[in-house]
């Protein structure tokens, strides 16, 4: 005998499982088999997806509301989904998308058919990332060519760091004593004292006289 299955996902308990669940029992899903998960969909490392799973037995039916309540990687759900439909041999489907429904496509047609859907929709999903990151770069570069500085701004340096620089260029003086004549820690000086040798004094005492 197959049972009927409704997985619902929300990624934080501040969000509503209303919608999913109305259309849950719209399609006559039983209530003791809704299963409710509040948590990421960045992995399938989840208590109550993992339940689900040792509960179905081939030849049961999986609904799903949208593809990505199962997951949001898609290179992973590509992966889920072949384990539950080659190695559970479990039926699913994904209500907000009818071309995802194992059951109409049993034959070879069938099974291309959701496999290119989920390869569209995983392309897709990467492109998105791909554009979200370049638009972070870009906002990112933009910011920095109005002066915007992003993330925590630096300490000015210390009143006597120029005096501690000129001595340890001239090679008067030691990086530590540098150092300890800046009031500095000796990588902290290291790394400022080299950053301005090798693009030149003007940051050093833009920096010194903040």
């Amino acid at each position: 005998m197959s049972n009927i299955y409704g997985y619902v996902r929300v990624s934080s308990r501040d969000q509503n499982e209303d919608r999913q669940l109305i259309a849950m029992r719209d399609a006559g899903v039983p209530e003791r088999n809704i299963i409710v998960e509040k948590q990421s969909g960045k992995d399938f490392n989840r208590p109550m997806y993992r339940r689900l799973l040792r509960k179905m037995k081939p030849d049961d039916l999986l609904y799903i509301k949208s593809i990505d309540r199962l997951g949001r990687n898609y290179e992973e759900i590509l992966a889920q989904w072949r384990y539950l439909t080659k190695d559970k041999k479990i039926d699913i489907v994904v209500m907000d998308m009818p071309l995802l429904d194992t059951r109409r496509g049993k034959d070879l047609l069938g099974t291309f058919i959701s496999d290119i859907v989920l390869q569209l929709l995983s392309f897709v999903a990467e492109n998105e990332r791909a554009n979200i990151r370049l638009r972070q770069a870009e906002g990112i570069a933009a910011a920095k060519a109005r002066g915007i500085h992003l993330g925590r701004p630096e300490k000015p340096l210390p009143e006597h760091f120029s005096e501690a620089y000129e001595k340890w260029m001239n090679k008067e003086i030691s990086m530590t004593a540098a150092a300890r004549l800046a009031d500095m820690p000796l990588s902290t000086f290291r790394y400022k004292a080299l950053a301005i040798r090798d693009h030149g004094p003007a940051d050093a005492e833009e920096k010194a006289s903040a």
